[in-house]
């Protein structure tokens, strides 16, 4: 597992707080910290997309208390791996 950086988590962070699903981020920044670790961790074991939707669609119904359906949590788990292809062939994470 390669080690997460905070260029990484800056990175995520940012992508998180773009797709806002609860449409918070103009006013908070670090809302969806709390998927941070979790997602990073499980882009470093190389979890497939699947996997990373799966996390996101159970993040929005049991953490935010929200039906995953508007937020397309696996259109976002897409976007989420282009985001690691590409930052890992830049050595950016």
């Amino acid at each position: 597992m390669e080690p997460v950086t905070d260029a990484a988590s800056t990175g995520l962070r940012r992508l998180l707080n773009e797709w806002d699903p609860i449409g918070v981020a103009d006013d908070v920044d670090d809302e969806y910290d709390c998927m941070l670790v979790p997602l990073l961790q499980m882009l470093s074991a190389g979890v497939d997309q699947r996997k990373l939707g799966e996390f996101l669609r159970h993040e929005l119904e049991d953490h935010f208390d929200l039906s995953p359906v508007p937020s397309e949590p696996h259109a976002m788990a897409a976007r989420v791996m282009s985001w690691w292809t590409a930052a890992c062939s830049h050595g950016g994470r």
